[in-house]
């Protein structure tokens, strides 16, 4: 079964539809906040929407094209955390995430993305990490200040959130 331990409290386990009751459960109890950076939430209507995501994924992970991980905190499902995309040619990842409302302010996601770093850079011979995130997110800036990713700049209407066209402010991380 594939795992990354991030630490005693945090493993990640690749996506699967087995957990789709769950993950639907984390996005409906999360919709409105979740809705305010991702257009998908509101997409999200029933557990299938989560089995079918889930297969899409992981034929995509199959094909080399992304790393599609659930955050396990304590036993519990609390989010996602992702090589959105891998491209090989240019040796750059694009992590993607989301937590759960409930379980923000302990660390979470910067310790996931700490270890996602380390795969990119031990594993797959990455050299460049990005994230992309709205410029109004301020938890997930904080996230990649914290993770010293240099702001690289802003993309104006860079996506269309639920009929809110938002800047995307773009952040990179060179690795040695």
């Amino acid at each position: 079964m594939f795992n990354i331990i991030v630490d005693e409290e945090i493993n990640l386990t690749l996506a699967d539809p087995k957990y789709a009751t769950k993950m639907f459960q984390l996005i409906d109890d999360d919709r409105d906040y979740l809705s305010q950076w991702m257009s998908w939430p509101k997409l999200t209507t029933k557990v299938s929407d989560c089995e079918a995501s889930a297969k899409r994924m992981l034929h995509d992970y199959a094909d080399g094209k992304c790393l599609p991980c659930y955050i396990i905190y304590k036993g519990s499902l609390v989010g996602t955390a992702s090589f959105n995309v891998i491209d090989r040619s240019l040796k750059r990842v694009e992590i993607g995430y989301w937590l759960s409302a409930t379980y923000q302010g302990r660390g979470i996601v910067t310790r996931v993305c700490q270890q996602l770093i380390t795969v990119a850079r031990n594993d797959l011979d990455i050299q460049k990490i990005q994230i992309s995130v709205a410029e109004e997110n301020a938890p997930s800036r904080a996230v990649c200040e914290r993770l010293e990713f240099d702001l690289e700049g802003m993309i104006k209407h860079a996506e269309n959130i639920n009929g809110r066209i938002v800047t995307h402010a773009i952040y990179g991380k060179i690795l040695e």
